[in-house]
């Protein structure tokens, strides 16, 4: 952290910063300059954070040097992390495909998605089975029951399970099913979910806040990560913007700047960033091409009787070109697709 002094400062203003900062145990250095004064400080920036230096006289300004996400941030882990979620990795040499139902409705429907997925080249099945949603009368999910469908699913296919928890007393459960645990743009900054995730021993998907920065997301991943799980996949989903032709706004810089300032992987969701069908494969290309560890898309057999999110679910033509696109764009930017697990006893 530095201090920089207003050039009106005096001497006695700098010798109480010096002395507070003792107290706290920390150590202040002074460099005096032609017209201003600059101390840093060394120790606990927290502690630091809590003394009002700000609002002292003669300070002019309070900068933070280091940053405060600790264990995702690439500063104290200078290799990228890789993320293994049931033998899939995330992250490293290849670029993953996540894909599967917004929602599970049905036995029926989550196997046919399921299968959808394999076919365009997904190793990873993804599948909502609590919901949240901004309207109280849209389709909240199947709850446990959905779990179940997501495993049998598992099971007949050898896709591990990708699927969100929402409520902090639900981790126990959803994490004795689910291979990772996906916690939802609503719930970026919903704390006790976030140290709840952390303590279940799953890998964790956190989506980017639909209005949070970039810092914001990494602090929220912190809150995992202090809990002993390193484990954390950041998932940028667009963000809102004045803009109405699309869902949402896709960030598309956030994949490299995410990636700079953490060693996590960072994947892409094109489905609920455009919202619409014909978004998806434009973004998905775009995701691949800036260097994204993996995209995550929503397919279904019937979307237009889709419960949820149909309108941007992929199907027939549009599934055939995201295979043939992920079967060769990858590799054109040195990241082969992520090969899918073969299920036991094959």
């Amino acid at each position: 952290m530095v201090i920089v002094m207003a050039p009106e400062a005096t001497s006695d203003n700098i010798d109480s910063i010096v002395e507070l900062v003792a107290t706290a145990g920390g150590a202040a250095y002074v460099t005096r300059g032609v017209s201003r004064t600059i101390i840093g400080l060394v120790g606990d920036i927290e502690q630091f954070e809590t003394l009002g230096i700000a609002a002292m006289a003669g300070v002019s300004d309070v900068l933070r040097i280091s940053v405060p996400y600790k264990l995702v941030s690439r500063e104290n882990h200078g290799s990228r992390t890789v993320v293994s979620v049931a033998g899939v990795p995330i992250g490293g040499d290849t670029m993953t495909l996540i894909a599967g139902p917004c929602a599970v409705e049905t036995p029926e429907q989550t196997l046919a998605a399921a299968m959808m997925a394999k076919s365009a080249g997904a190793s990873l099945l993804r599948g909502g089975a609590y919901k949240p949603r901004s309207s109280p009368y849209a389709f909240q999910g199947l709850g446990e029951a959905g779990l179940q469908i997501l495993a049998d699913v598992r099971e007949e296919t050898g896709l591990p399970i990708v699927t969100e928890v929402v409520d902090a007393h639900d981790v126990e459960l959803v994490a004795s099913y689910a291979d990772m645990l996906q916690i939802g743009t609503r719930n970026m900054q919903n704390f006790a979910l976030l140290q709840a995730a952390g303590e279940a021993g799953k890998p964790v998907m956190l989506k980017r806040g639909m209005s949070s920065t970039i810092e914001e997301w990494l602090m929220a991943a912190e809150y995992i990560a202090q809990r002993g799980n390193l484990d954390i996949v950041l998932c940028e989903r667009g963000i809102r913007t004045f803009e109405k032709a699309t869902r949402n706004t896709l960030d598309i810089s956030a994949v490299p700047v995410a990636q700079n300032l953490s060693h996590l992987p960072v994947i892409v969701d094109p489905s609920h960033s455009g919202g619409k069908r014909d978004l998806v494969l434009p973004l998905s290309r775009a995701a691949i091409a800036v260097g994204a560890d993996g995209i995550i898309v929503d397919v279904h057999p019937h979307p237009e009787t889709a419960l949820c999110d149909g309108p941007q679910a992929l199907v027939g033509a549009d599934l055939e070109a995201l295979a043939a696109m992920v079967a060769t764009l990858p590799a054109a930017v040195g990241r082969p697709l992520t090969p899918a697990r073969v299920p036991a006893g094959v």
